[in-house]
């Protein structure tokens, strides 16, 4: 008879834990999700909603008697300190880099004894990354990529989506905002300077609205972006690329692939 270990009653305050839970076979510990949750599709019928990202229903989740809460971002601090202080337990990670994506993601695992399902996961998705920068070494050229994660103020990649970005076979045309872990400080100041950097491929994530590509393309100034021109302005949902853990790593990283490939395609004849 096998013994369960660590945590019973977990919520998940963001939906990339949910994910990995329910990837890891473990969703059975998931008592509360957050209202964004939309990976595994399933767990929004399975599971009650009980927080968005910046709040929660803390006397919710509070009665679901959870033995641990589980959370992501400095910017959930004020959350975390209402549920501490309704005197539950509360893990927040910080993740902001694949490779701490990674370490979190063996952390969680730890944590519910699955630490060898995660391994055999992790193993199989770094040979996926490798397998797809294989293929985008053979193209003559990189597609010059400008990501935004939101339009007003204009913010630019976060450090994983950047990297995945250089794995998939684009470059950042901002890499010098990227490593800036908070979104204050990815702001680009200066409205013109994506268009003077002269993007080959645009990408816009808006953290849970539309990416407006029109709206984009109708900058001042921006008319002359080689992008622009050749209406390559594509969205990838927020869900699939600005969630640090399994989505980002999967689809993300696909659908940025795809995008460079298509590019490489017509700007070389050869095939992604």
């Amino acid at each position: 008879m096998t013994v369960s270990t660590g945590p019973q009653r977990i919520v998940c305050l963001t939906e990339e834990t949910t994910e990995w839970l329910y990837l890891l076979g473990e969703e059975q510990r998931i008592v509360g999700i957050s209202g964004y949750t939309v990976r595994p599709r399933r767990a929004r019928q399975e599971k009650p909603r009980v927080s968005a990202f910046l709040d929660g229903k803390i006397d919710q989740i509070v009665a679901l008697q959870p033995d641990l809460v589980i959370g992501f971002s400095d910017m959930q601090a004020a959350l975390a300190d209402k549920l501490i202080r309704a005197g539950l337990s509360v893990f927040i990670t910080n993740q902001r880099s694949v490779a701490e994506i990674y370490a979190t993601l063996r952390l969680v695992a730890g944590l519910v004894g699955a630490s060898d399902r995660a391994e055999a996961w992790i193993a199989a998705n770094q040979a996926e990354h490798a397998r797809i920068a294989a293929v985008a070494a053979t193209w003559p050229r990189r597609p010059r990529v400008y990501f935004e994660e939101w339009d007003e103020p204009m913010i630019s990649a976060i450090q994983w989506v950047s990297e995945l970005l250089a794995t998939a076979g684009g470059d950042d045309i901002f890499p010098e905002l990227a490593t800036q872990s908070l979104g204050k400080h990815r702001v680009v100041a200066d409205a013109d300077e994506p268009a003077r950097r002269a993007p080959e491929v645009i990408i816009g994530s808006w953290c849970g609205k539309k990416f407006r590509a029109e709206k984009v393309a109708a900058r001042p100034g921006w008319a002359a972006v080689p992008a622009v021109q050749n209406r390559r302005l594509h969205e990838i949902k927020s869900c699939d690329i600005l969630q640090p853990g399994p989505a980002a790593l999967t689809d993300g990283l696909a659908q940025l692939h795809a995008h460079c490939a298509a590019w490489a395609a017509q700007a070389s004849g050869v095939a992604g």
